[in-house]
């Protein structure tokens, strides 16, 4: 008796332990919850459209001082590399042969005038005289003749006399523009000459002077790139500015944007066969002279609007051999992969065209615990969470 009660604790264990083991065994390992991923809820909007493009710097309007008439330079007035206004003398010619000249056509034209006073003379005195019939009608003919030709002569004497005080002033050469004054070509007591339509021979470069506020930044769009923005303008997705509202922003060297924005003025109308690119220009302002004519820049081109399309932080792009893609939330809580087209950015985001919908949770943060199918919870995603955007998330290796 007193045995079999010390039995009956022992068997009563043993069938609890195998209770517990069997009970174990139903529930199996325990579940990870799903892992935590910061998301963005995305919306279409509009963005501008620009395009980074290469160009180079050109002076507004360069005006070349040259010698307009033959002689000996005497001086240079100007200091080179200073701002110069139009009109002011900069080069001296030695002017005396050109005063020659001109008191010579001034002699000439007294002599004119002269001839011209006593054929005058004679002629109003005939024409009294033939009424009477003192002188016969030719010889007051021959006279009147005699008249007109003197008075032709004084206004030829007196055109030499405006050419000879022409070429006297251009003894003194002046700017011909507002502007900032270069080297000088050609040094005192060189003998300069100017140009003649019968030896072809160019006249003398002195110095340039440059107009540098504005300047003239030059670049060119491929003519393939152009059919595309005005084919997307045609279907509505984008909207492209008209010219005088087309701007222009220059990246300076040191990668900072330059002060001033520019405006196109001008687009051609042919397309380059060397390059197959359409030549565009735009003015920019230049006060503190940051800028230098033949300088090469980078710029960016804003060219009109993007319509509907969803700006998506960098990291939340994913590439693989197939494309782009980002990591979708579903409603459901799974993680669905969606194929986009991102070929552009601005700023910290790519500029998404096609294969979001409004409302879409992109996944920005936590990329790489999620795969697609696989549930996730989706929490606002916060700029400084630790993100994982650049690697592919598992299985997508």
């Amino acid at each position: 008796m007193k045995s079999t009660l010390m039995r009956t604790p022992v068997l009563c264990l043993s069938l609890l332990a195998l209770a517990a083991c069997g009970n174990g065994k139903e529930q199996g390992p325990p579940q990870m919850p799903p892992p935590t991923v910061g998301v963005i809820q995305v919306r279409p909007q509009s963005t501008p459209l620009t395009k980074d493009l290469v160009g180079r710097l050109s002076a507004y309007r360069s005006a070349d001082v040259r010698a307009r008439v033959s002689g000996l330079l005497l001086k240079r007035v100007y200091t080179e590399g200073s701002e110069v206004k139009q009109g002011q003398l900069m080069f001296q010619i030695d002017p005396a042969p050109y005063k020659a000249a001109l008191d010579a056509a001034l002699a000439n034209l007294a002599s004119a005038k002269a001839t011209y006073a006593n054929a005058h003379v004679v002629a109003e005195r005939d024409r009294t005289l033939v009424p009477k019939g003192y002188i016969s009608r030719a010889q007051l003919d021959s006279d009147e003749a005699t008249e007109r030709s003197s008075a032709a002569a004084v206004k030829q004497a007196e055109a030499n006399v405006q050419t000879a005080r022409v070429n006297l002033s251009y003894t003194n050469i002046t700017s011909p523009i507002d502007g900032h004054a270069g080297e000088q070509q050609v040094t005192e007591g060189a003998v300069v000459g100017a140009s003649t339509a019968d030896s072809g021979s160019s006249s003398t470069l002195l110095t340039t002077v440059d107009q540098l506020d504005p300047l003239y930044v030059n670049f060119t769009l491929g003519a393939a790139d152009l059919d595309t923005l005005r084919h997307a303008a045609a279907s509505g997705s984008v909207q492209l500015a008209a010219q005088d509202k087309t701007t222009v922003q220059i990246i300076m060297p040191g990668g900072g944007k330059y002060d001033h924005v520019g405006t196109l003025d001008f687009s051609d109308t042919t397309v380059n066969p060397t390059t197959g690119a359409i030549n565009l220009r735009a003015v920019v302002p230049n006060p503190q002279r940051r800028l230098l004519p033949g300088m090469y820049v980078t710029l960016t081109a804003n060219m009109g609007d993007r319509n509907n399309v969803f700006l998506v932080p960098q990291p939340a792009i994913l590439r693989d051999t197939t494309g782009a893609y980002a990591m979708v939330v579903g409603a459901d809580g799974k993680v669905v992969r969606k194929d986009v087209e991102a070929t552009t950015s601005t700023g910290n985001d790519w500029i998404v065209t096609s294969g979001l919908s409004a409302g879409d949770q992109v996944i920005v943060s936590g990329l790489q615990q999620v795969k697609a199918g696989a549930p996730a919870k989706a929490t606002p995603y916060q700029p400084n969470q630790a993100a994982a955007g650049g690697q592919p998330p598992a299985g997508k290796q």
